[in-house]
């Protein structure tokens, strides 16, 4: 191991300066908000009016059933996809980064000018001249993780259910535009808004102990798994799934207002999930090591900040 390995991160760009960043190339504030475990119907049962006024929510599929791999494809700039027919994958996937040019305000964006890193945010930083930086309210998703690559800040919030919180820290330049990964928590299990009782969360037994440190608050809730509690009872899984739903209505009520009061008129805003939740269908339960159709459904808008 040689002597520049032990190098801290602060001393290395001390030792080695980045390049001066380049002029802006596009004239939008990009933010990209992943509901978490958000899946489509659910989303369309919140009827969430205040969202539904970005634009016609689609019906789209995650690249990936979990968080991590799901937010390493949209930081590959990959959005989940239409599931289209007859297309070979490249032409796809090359039909898809045209999209940024309008989410940017740019000219040129394709995919190549990703290659080699094929990390959007690098490509934001070193070549478009943007600030970047991330919220993010899961730990599988920490600053830690290999996601926090070419990021001005990356932030894991204190509480995994608290957007407000990440909307008072957004901040916008008049010199050059801004991208935000917002990773929201309130539709992850539990399925809590902020101003709920920790004690309160429903708690299911083989899933609950996962997500029992998920923050301080949860901890002082208790969160050990009752024993004895059968993980299958499809009326507490129902009424999870009420829950999610009532988690979409309230950021929806709450919380995009203040945001779309926040940002400035040159700002393009996606909407997403990184994948589905399932509720007892099939036998099935949550995320992750499963294959079924609601755990890749997600809903998909987007439109520019008026």
């Amino acid at each position: 191991m040689g002597i520049l390995d032990h190098l801290s991160p602060g001393a290395r760009k001390k030792l080695f300066p980045e390049p001066p960043r380049p002029d802006p190339q596009g004239k939008n504030n990009y933010l990209l908000i992943i509901l978490d475990s958000c899946r489509y119907d659910t989303f369309l049962e919140a009827q969430p009016t205040n969202l539904m006024k970005l634009g016609t929510v689609e019906k789209r599929y995650s690249y990936a059933s979990w968080t991590a791999p799901s937010h390493f494809n949209f930081m590959m700039g990959l959005m989940p996809h239409d599931s289209p027919t007859q297309v070979f994958a490249s032409d796809y996937y090359k039909r898809e980064y045209l999209n940024y040019n309008r989410r940017l305000g740019c000219e040129g964006m394709e995919f190549g000018k990703l290659v080699p890193a094929l990390f959007l945010p690098t490509h934001l930083r070193k070549e478009l001249g943007y600030f970047t930086h991330a919220r993010v309210s899961l730990p599988v998703i920490n600053p830690a993780t290999v996601l926090n690559r070419d990021f001005d800040s990356y932030e894991l919030m204190d509480k995994h259910n608290d957007m407000a919180a990440m909307v008072e820290t957004l901040e916008f330049s008049e010199d050059r535009p801004s991208f935000y990964l917002l990773n929201v928590g309130e539709t992850h299990y539990p399925y809590a808004t902020p101003d709920e009782d920790p004690g309160e969360w429903p708690r299911i037994h083989g899933v609950h102990g996962v997500f029992r440190y998920l923050d301080d608050a949860s901890r002082k809730g208790g969160g050990e798994d009752t024993p004895g509690v059968r993980f299958f009872n499809q009326t507490k899984l129902d009424q999870l799934r009420a829950r999610q739903i009532r988690a979409v209505q309230y950021l929806d009520r709450e919380v995009f207002p203040r945001l779309l009061d926040r940002v400035p008129k040159n700002t393009f805003v996606t909407v997403t999930s990184d994948h589905g939740e399932l509720f007892g269908e099939d036998g099935y339960f949550g995320h992750g090591p499963i294959q079924h159709p609601k755990v890749l459904e997600v809903p998909f808008l987007e439109a520019q900040v008026r």
